[in-house]
């Protein structure tokens, strides 16, 4: 199973995806949407809100933007409801008659099939798959099927294979005692195995750090496009570029580096400043 690692193809194909290698892509949290508990605006107020948050995020210099519905919790497994879908898809249309930028869009909890079909829909060039290979513990219960078989089929099916997938190895907000015998580098080769276009890695929760040992071995162990997933801010995003050939960036581009919050303009330059003096 093992491909080993060549970091010169990784290098190609995150300028393939995101436009250039060492990329930052600002992660923007699509407010709570209708139907979900925590909802409290409308799609034009949704709509607004994520407008502001990637205008700022491209004036302050970020390569691609990601949309994540991280507000709808407590999530739904896989099947998250067609409100939820076509509300993704407004807004995932509306980024892209903002930017040219590459966009990408992950859809909570474990709905990659429903991703795809948005991004599709909207021109996006990537979503962020969770469970894509082995079994885990979620928030929102055991995501018992690796998603991967059945999701490249429907990425062929409907013609999408142009749209890239990053996958989360070992993915923060999870238990992974299922498969505690197997090594972080066995599921990152995996990953590349099962045929994910990207391996992210990431702390155990959101704004979490990821281990410094993690991210190299990841990047050791496979030729994918390596991507950290949580923790990046300003005082690390450098020395994280060092070894990731990307990083989303969520809670430290917010007011008070809250997740919650909407983007500061100032907290965002901060971290592309950080990024490019070292890789410019």
């Amino acid at each position: 199973m093992t491909h080993g690692s060549d970091r010169s193809v990784a290098e190609e194909r995150t300028r393939h995806i995101l436009g250039r290698h060492r990329a930052l892509i600002g992660m923007i949290h699509v407010p709570a949407l209708p139907g979900t508990p925590r909802s409290a605006s409308n799609l034009d107020e949704i709509i607004t809100r994520v407008s502001e948050d990637a205008e700022i995020l491209i004036k302050s210099g970020f390569d691609a933007l990601i949309i994540e519905n991280m507000h709808d919790l407590p999530y739904l497994k896989r099947d998250v409801g067609p409100e939820i879908i076509a509300s993704m898809t407004v807004v995932a249309t509306t980024l892209r008659q903002l930017t040219d930028r590459p966009l990408g869009i992950q859809i909570l909890a474990g709905a990659n099939r429903a991703a795809l079909a948005t991004a599709l829909a909207a021109d996006c060039q990537f979503i962020r798959a969770e469970g894509f290979a082995f079994s885990s513990v979620a928030d929102e219960g055991l995501l018992e099927t690796a998603d991967a078989g059945p999701l490249l089929r429907y990425r062929k099916n409907i013609g999408a294979e142009g749209i890239a997938i990053f996958a989360d190895a070992c993915k923060k907000h999870s238990a992974h005692a299922i498969t505690a015998d197997i090594t972080f580098d066995e599921h990152v080769e995996t990953l590349e195995f099962m045929g994910a276009d990207g391996a992210i890695v990431t702390g155990t929760a959101t704004g979490k750090p990821v281990r410094t040992d993690d991210l190299k071995i990841a990047s050791d162990s496979c030729s994918l496009p390596i991507l950290v997933g949580s923790g990046v801010d300003h005082e690390s995003v450098a020395s994280l570029l060092n070894d990731a050939d990307a990083v989303i960036v969520g809670s430290a581009t917010k007011q008070h580096g809250d997740w919650r919050r909407p983007v500061d303009p100032e907290a965002a330059g901060r971290i592309v400043q950080a990024a490019r003096t070292t890789h410019p």
